[in-house]
Parts: structure tokens; C-alpha cells; sequence
């Protein structure tokens, strides 16, 4: 059974990066999305880090997974993954796997979810699930006009309760056209927060 499970868990593509500092980058459906290719790539510029990308489907819609060099988790391989009641469960052999979570973009539907603690989809299970001991960050993305809505610093505030940490999104002329806060930060900004907590992982069971 465990040379089994140990099989099944390999071709997750989760056990050739032993000794690295593990980074899952999520992305949601904000047309930042477009960034991720970048983000991914700077990521893995940084010493003795190794990146796998877990996206919500709406997120696909605005970069190519074919553009990252990195395995791309969705909601598809968690349940393909599954069959039977001793196969891996991909939401958490992601969360055992990672030292650190960085949701770039975070948008504002999955940020009402995940202060809601709502988990519909193979990125918000991972949340759901987190280690809290380990780093979270999150780069909330969105419409000027939905940024501004009450709710928006409500549900921000709860994260940060959580043990979440905030990267402030930043104000410039948006693709819709829209001038004002709510854009991503800038990928340099994540990748320098993300240095930040750097060190070396801790042990896994893999």
C-alpha cells in the first residue's frame, strides 16, 4: 500500500525538489493574471527555489500554462488524481509540499471566499488547509470600483486576522480603463517580499 501511495504521490511531480524552499504561486481569475509567466520565472531565479503554479480555471483564462515552466495544478487534476479511498488527495500533498503560498492575483470573488473560509475549488482547499505555521501572502487585484466597496476591507482585514500577510495592490490606470487603486503590485515587489522569508525548509513527509 505505502509503495503504492508513494508512486501515486511521485507523479504529482512533487518529489524532485528535496533540500529547495518549495513556493506555490495561486492565481484567480484578475486579468493580473497575465504576470503569473513573469512571476514564475522570476521566482525561479531565486536561489535553491522550486515553484508549482495552482490555478482556479477563470485564472486560465488570461495567461497560457504552456508559458510557465512549472507543473500547473487545477481543478481537474484534483479530481483525476482521486479514484479510490487510498490515493493521494491533491489539495493537501500541495499543502504538505510547500513552505510558502503567495495568491498572485488574488481576486475579489476568491477573497470573499477565502475570508469566508469557502473552499469550491482546488486553490481554495489549499488555503483551507494551510499549515498556518508557514507563510501565506496574498496580492489582492481588482477594479477600482470593487476595491473601494466596504466589504473589500472587511474581508482584507479578516485575512490578515488569519495570519495572512497583505501585499498592497498599487494604483495605476487599469486595463478596463479605470484609473485608481486596486492593481496588483509589481511583480518585483512580490518577488522581494517572497525573498523575505527564505531559509531553509523544513522536513517533509512526502
Amino acid at each position: 500500500m505505502q509503495t503504492e501511495l508513494n508512486a501515486a504521490r511521485s507523479s504529482l511531480d512533487l518529489r524532485d525538489s528535496v533540500g529547495k524552499f518549495r513556493v506555490i504561486v495561486g492565481v484567480t481569475g484578475s486579468v493580473a493574471a497575465l504576470k503569473v509567466p513573469l512571476l514564475v520565472s522570476q521566482l525561479l531565479e531565486l536561489p535553491g527555489v522550486d515553484v508549482r503554479v495552482v490555478t482556479t480555471e477563470h485564472g486560465k483564462h488570461f495567461y497560457d500554462p504552456a508559458e510557465i515552466a512549472v507543473k500547473v495544478y487545477s481543478d481537474r487534476d484534483e479530481w483525476e488524481l482521486w479514484a479510490r479511498r487510498s490515493d493521494p488527495v491533491l489539495h493537501i500533498e500541495l499543502r504538505r509540499w510547500a513552505d510558502l503560498l503567495v495568491i498572485a492575483p488574488l481576486d475579489a470573488n476568491s477573497l470573499g471566499k477565502v475570508s469566508s473560509g469557502i473552499c469550491d475549488n482546488l486553490l481554495t482547499c489549499v488555503v483551507r488547509a494551510w499549515d498556518a505555521s508557514r507563510p501565506l501572502l496574498f496580492c489582492p487585484a481588482m477594479n477600482t470600483a470593487m476595491w473601494q466597496h466596504p466589504i473589500t476591507a472587511q474581508q482584507i482585514d479578516t485575512l490578515k486576522r488569519f495570519g495572512y500577510v497583505e501585499i498592497p495592490c498599487i494604483a495605476k490606470k487599469l486595463v478596463c480603463g479605470d484609473e485608481g487603486k486596486g492593481a496588483m503590485a509589481e511583480v518585483s515587489t512580490i518577488v522581494d517580499v517572497v525573498k523575505q522569508y527564505l531559509q531553509k525548509p523544513e522536513p517533509h513527509q512526502m
